[in-house]
């Protein structure tokens, strides 16, 4: 199995929780305040499964990151000290490469597109090359997709040539700007207001939620919805307490954990369309890409920077492959 040294900290965490719990608990991770989208459907799975195994297993998540950070709880993941937990993509990169795939700009045609090959052969492949890891993939959640805004017209490919656009301090994201013709500049998440404002950048990239509740449309108000990332979150189990349940009890998690899914689509869906209506109401440019060719071409160089494990290829290729 491809396992991490376990940290100090992580350890400390899981070995008090394990004193902490009951025998028919199990610990779930979640970074999330309470009332996000995806708390109140991992909330949801405990529920139905407390209720269809009668009380037998009791799943409670632990919103607010209360299990440590992102990093800690999948270390925590692969050697027991979390049994289940909802996962960005992103952080899984180094330990299991296949969602290397999923990471990749313009791997996703639309948020559709990725429920469709997140639920059907895909989702199945790369949850197969999680169990390395020690996880098992039940179910596949949304965040959302990013696109670019900025204090000035974006219509097109074009218009992003030679602006500077603030990117998560990634790789990946730094390529993919400079590909489009930008100027990518990585600085702090907080620091994005007043950097556009002052004109240190002339933009950014988010999803529909930030950009309205950051106040990043109050000054960045022309929004090109290229939609350029589309990275699943997943639905994950710890393989060893998997592997201790009776089949009908995995079909109960299984389930459940797909009905959580369900659950959270929607509730993020209708957080979107909040945002997107708040944004509108402002009277901010909004434009809708038809063709996004332009774009998907552009990342050539990207690909072949960052796609070079075989599995990842393979992958991406099936993903692409998907109507």
């Amino acid at each position: 199995m491809k396992f991490v040294k376990l940290s100090t900290a992580a350890s400390a965490i899981a070995l008090a929780l394990t004193s902490a719990v009951s025998a028919a608990e199990l610990r779930g991770w979640n970074t999330h305040v309470p009332d996000y989208p995806v708390s109140v459907a991992m909330d949801r799975f405990g529920e139905l499964v407390a209720e269809r195994t009668e009380g037998r297993i009791a799943p409670k998540t632990y919103h607010s990151a209360q299990l440590g950070e992102q990093d800690d709880a999948i270390e925590q993941m692969q050697f027991g000290g979390v049994d289940f937990a909802v996962f960005n993509l992103v952080p899984l990169n180094n330990i299991i490469p296949a969602t290397q795939a999923t990471t990749l700009p313009y791997a996703f045609k639309s948020i559709d597109h990725m429920h469709r090959v997140m639920d059907g052969d895909v989702g199945k492949a790369i949850g197969s090359h999680m169990e390395d890891a020690n996880m098992v993939a039940l179910a596949w959640y949304d965040s959302g997709a990013r696109s670019f805004y900025a204090n000035q017209p974006l219509n097109s490919m074009a218009d992003l040539k030679g602006l500077k656009i603030r990117v998560q301090n990634s790789d990946v994201n730094v390529a993919m700007v400079e590909a489009l013709g930008g100027n990518a500049t990585p600085i702090p998440f907080g620091e994005v207001f007043t950097s556009i404002q002052s004109g240190v950048v002339d933009g950014a990239e988010n999803n529909w939620p930030s950009y309205e509740s950051t106040g990043h449309f109050e000054v960045a108000g022309h929004y090109l919805l290229d939609q350029h990332t589309i990275v699943p979150e997943v639905f994950a189990v710890n393989k060893s307490v998997w592997d201790g349940l009776s089949p009908e009890d995995q079909d109960i998690l299984r389930q459940a954990a797909i009905e959580s899914a369900t659950l959270q689509r929607q509730l993020w869906a209708e957080r979107e369309a909040k945002s997107e209506e708040i944004v509108r109401a402002a009277g901010n440019s909004i434009v809708e890409l038809e063709d996004k060719s332009e774009f998907i071409n552009a990342m050539t160089p990207v690909y072949e920077q960052f796609a070079t494990d075989p599995v990842v290829r393979d992958i991406l290729t099936q993903i692409q492959a998907v109507d």
